[in-house]
């Protein structure tokens, strides 16, 4: 009997399943949007328990749509968005709802652990920068805004931890993700007490889960689960993992030479290391999903759900290639229009707002999309050019998330990077697949990622720059830079 495994691939916008052979085969997928809410200006927010819903829906779908038996899946496991909060109450029930990584509710306490020392003293250990969206930002908000809440508070899930906690009825901290939370000792991969004591929220120590490595086995499908998902009872389910960890383990990122980038609702880029890399411009270092190696990551909500609200505000019903042709149809250097991407956020001031500048009334929606396509690729170039300060230049970029599905964004970020990028070719949803190799890593079948990636990842071939291209758009990142230098000194004005 042939073997398969399913993925479950939580975003901050979109569910995604997939159903995958051993060879890497993409069998069947599902998707649901999520019903996000912002009840305030920068909050969002959603429900946890219609989240678990949504996800045993798209399970029972692809076992549906691939006509496989349920004893056929011989393992499972769930990437999902980083950061944010699922807090499981001690009543047995969702304690909040499910706090979204574009959440910036909390935006004050980075700011206050900087100011007041806190933050550089926890650094050597902590080896990242503190965000909003961060667990440890939004626990200690719970615990300023929302006492009752916190004190309810048993489990504090990444929306991977919670899922699987839904799945297994067990309760673990997966490494890539409790990493990047602002909670744990990453230098040393430990829940450290000391920590949590220093930033004011002690309580918190009981509120983490045990620590697993994202190919570990961590339970096993629930009765309760398998009449929900159609899953059989007992199927083993891995750890599994941050959902850009997923892409990399998918786009076969096992050496520190790789480096990659992902475009979804963040810009995420990244390469591994042996050794975290610290007192530089560097914001985070995290556990990756290979035991020994840290993720070296620059990451901001500015990236392809910028295009998702231009869509729904200017270009309703219109398709993705539809749109890459009117994009295209406007020359780059007939496009002096600047968007700064920040509709959810920013990777340079926390209140920085989305903007066009340079609009004249000769320019049109499609100078605005072009702009928009453009200012993705440009903050993206802002977090690229930093990790390249502390590693050589590499031979090409692999790319995954949204703007892999467009040739024209494709080209685009090969020409403003001056980079040859590749794509995973043959899969839709890396995520998933990511997962899925991470369950036959953890049921047996692969001995590790490497081998798992030789097996299940293919890779297109090279996208090269355009050199007339990358010209062009290299005197217009300069004022895109300088765009944004002069607005970092006014962004303080729109404090609320």
């Amino acid at each position: 009997m042939e073997k398969y495994f399913i993925g479950l691939d939580n975003g901050g916008t979109m569910i995604k399943a997939a159903l995958f052979t051993m060879d890497g085969r993409e069998v069947a997928t599902a998707g649901r949007a999520t019903e996000t809410s912002t009840p305030r200006p920068g909050w969002t927010e959603r429900s946890m328990e219609t989240l678990w819903e949504q996800n045993a829906a798209c399970v029972r779908q692809v076992l549906a749509e691939g006509c496989v038996k349920p004893e056929s899946v011989a393992g499972v496991a769930v990437c999902g968005h980083g950061k944010g909060l699922y807090a499981w109450g001690k009543d047995g029930r969702p304690a909040y709802e499910g706090i979204i990584s574009t959440d910036n509710r909390a935006w004050k306490y980075p700011k206050k652990w900087k100011e007041d020392g806190v933050h550089a003293a926890l650094y050597d250990r902590l080896c990242q920068q503190f965000m909003a969206c961060q667990q440890v930002s939004l626990l200690a908000w719970l615990r300023d805004n929302d006492r009752a809440v916190y004190d309810n508070v048993q489990y504090a899930f990444s929306v991977t931890d919670y899922v699987r906690f839904r799945l297994t009825g067990e309760a673990y901290s997966e490494a890539t993700n409790i990493s990047g939370s602002g909670l744990l000792n990453v230098r040393d991969a430990r829940i450290d007490g000391s920590l949590l004591d220093a930033l004011g929220i002690p309580e918190v120590v009981d509120m983490i889960p045990p620590l697993r490595y994202s190919s570990e086995r961590c339970g096993e499908i629930t009765k309760d689960a398998a009449d929900k998902t159609g899953l059989a009872e007992g199927t083993p389910v891995a750890a599994g993992m941050f959902d850009i960890d997923s892409c990399a383990v998918a786009m076969s990122i096992t050496r520190p030479e790789e480096f990659c980038t992902i475009t979804g609702t963040w810009t995420i880029n990244e390469f591994i290391s042996p050794k975290p890399i610290t007192g530089t411009r560097i914001a985070m270092n995290s556990l990756y999903a290979i035991p020994g190696y840290y993720l070296i990551e620059e990451s901001s909500s500015t990236g392809a759900g910028n295009l998702e609200w231009v869509i729904d505000q200017l270009f309703q019903g219109e398709t993705y290639a539809r749109l890459d042709g009117v994009a295209a149809g406007v020359k780059p250097e007939d496009c002096d229009v600047y968007f700064l991407p920040f509709l959810q956020g920013s990777n340079r001031h926390p209140l920085a707002k989305a903007s066009f500048v340079g609009l004249t009334s000769f320019h049109t929606r499609a100078h605005l999309l072009r702009s928009v396509y453009e200012g993705v690729v440009f903050s993206a170039k802002q977090h690229i050019d930093t990790l390249l300060s502390v590693r050589g230049r590499p031979s090409a970029i692999r790319m995954a998330g949204g703007a892999a599905n467009s040739a024209f964004w494709t080209q685009m970020f090969a020409d403003i990077l001056e980079t040859p990028i590749e794509t995973v070719t043959g899969v839709k949803e890396l995520g998933a697949l990511g997962c899925a190799m991470s369950a036959a890593c953890a049921t047996g079948i692969y001995r590790d990622y490497a081998e798992a990636a030789a097996a299940m990842t293919r890779i297109a071939p090279p996208i090269d720059p355009d050199p007339e291209a990358a010209a062009i758009y290299r005197r217009k990142y300069e004022k895109y830079a300088a765009v944004c230098d002069a607005l970092d000194g006014v962004w303080h004005r729109f404090e609320v």
